[in-house]
């Protein structure tokens, strides 16, 4: 990828806001390997899927030919980051920094390039600060510019108190890019305050400020709040393959799409037009689904990188529904954390609860006889075989949606009709492919 608008569009792609976007563009004519600054502070080092989110633009700044500054806020992380919170947040031992520093590093690179990645603590330089040094650093922001950032900015209008430290952690994220000549920052959309601050004080100290890269934060399995593990929404860089395949089947259909742009690597032309089919309601031009061969191709070197469009082409001409989508989704997840002689295997290993929509490979066969007519409402069907106890389970079942014909979310109004043959799953236990007579 050689063109300023090609690369350009990696960058923008899933990013909330680039500040400032000609400076961008001014450091990439430079043609030099840029200096892209991520921070984290070491407090919950069990990373999930929304932390990779980042990670990926990460990967894709090296996969470009830059160089990233992973920052492990070991200095930061004893101040404590009140960022989203209404509270101050208690500071961790240097202990508790440590262990989490590693853990860490153990879990980046399964998205990052360690030869392209260099692991900084701000302790480094943050400890050889003297007092002195500190005071004037302070000095650079007044109490007014910093009840800006709106969580400060409520707890003042509402009493609730605000340590002096706190004040420190912005202006010492902002010193970070100073220390480490950073070009590009890179951080959630609830960093912005913290990397404009970057900005401000490189251009203190004499520096070329940086660009503040904001990517938004992923929302969990509910589809409501920001992934995270203490809300229970969350895929784990360290889930097992079984239980990654059942949690991405669960993404609300309305959610996927939004996943694909912010976790996936495959070519974001390829999941546009395969919406658009989809939602067009045109079959798929491959035909069934080959769950071996998707996870072969996703395991493949390209597929791994996601450079080829032509494998992404591949891949999702054999996807039907929605639900299959989300098959495809949850085979690069597995493949990218584990392998894909694991994704291959996960729907096996999933355990004994279907994701709805889910279709394993042995089904039990039942044959439904239309007493009557050309067709069968599908309460009936659910009953006669044997998915329902009686006719008002399966209305309930229908109305709270935990009914999939062929992978796809069925309503009451559906009818079967003679001759048709369907894999019907109701509820996450009960699935088979019933024959209609």
């Amino acid at each position: 990828m050689s063109g300023l608008e090609d690369v350009l569009a990696v960058i923008r792609r899933g990013a909330d806001e680039i500040i400032l976007e000609q400076d961008l563009v001014d450091k990439l004519h430079e043609e030099r390997s840029l200096r892209i600054k991520a921070g984290f502070d070491p407090t919950a080092p069990d990373l999930h899927l929304g932390h990779t989110v980042l990670l990926n633009k990460l990967r894709q700044f090296q996969d470009l030919g830059h160089t990233v500054l992973f920052l492990i806020g070991d200095f930061t992380g004893m101040i404590g980051d009140p960022t989203g919170k209404n509270e101050t947040r208690p500071p961790l031992t240097r202990e508790q920094v440590a262990a989490n520093a590693r853990t860490y590093q153990d879990q980046v690179f399964k998205v990052l390039d360690p030869d392209k990645t260099e692991v900084m603590f701000n302790s480094d330089w943050m400890n050889a600060m003297s007092a002195a040094d500190m005071i004037r650093l302070a000095g650079q922001q007044t109490v007014a510019r910093m009840l800006e950032r709106e969580d400060f900015g409520n707890r003042y209008a509402h009493n609730q108190s605000i340590a002096i430290h706190e004040f420190l952690y912005p202006l010492v994220q902002g010193y970070d890019s100073v220390a480490m000549e950073a070009d590009v920052e890179v951080g959630g959309t609830d960093q912005k305050f913290n990397l404009l601050m970057g900005r401000t004080i490189q251009k203190h100290y004499g520096q070329a400020s940086q660009v503040c890269l904001m990517l938004p934060l992923l929302e969990g399995l509910d589809g409501v709040d920001k992934m995270s593990k203490s809300r229970g929404n969350y895929v784990a860089l360290e889930d097992s393959p079984g239980e990654m395949y059942r949690k991405l089947l669960s993404v609300p259909d309305e959610l996927l799409w939004r996943y694909f742009e912010l976790l996936s690597g495959v070519p974001l032309e390829g999941v546009e037009q395969l919406r658009a089919r989809l939602e067009a309601g045109e079959p798929a031009p491959a035909g069934e689904l080959d769950w071996a061969d998707v996870c072969a191709r996703l395991g493949s070197a390209e597929g791994r990188l996601g450079r080829s469009p032509e494998l992404c082409q591949a891949i999702f001409d054999q996807v039907d529904n929605v639900q299959q989508a989300k098959r495809v989704l949850a085979a690069e997840m597995i493949t990218r954390f584990h392998d894909a002689s694991a994704a291959e295997a996960a729907p096996r290993s999933a355990g004994n609860q279907l994701a709805f929509g889910e279709i394993p490979e042995d089904l039990p066969e039942v044959t439904v006889t239309i007493p009557e007519g050309d067709s069968l409402p599908l309460p009936a069907v659910l009953r006669l075989a044997g998915l329902a106890k009686n006719a008002s389970a399966a209305r309930d079942m229908l109305g709270n949606g935990a009914v999939y014909i062929d992978g796809a979310q069925a309503g009451a109004e559906r009818k079967l009709e003679r001759g048709e043959q369907r894999v019907i799953q109701a509820g996450k236990k009960k699935i088979a492919r019933v024959w209609v007579e």
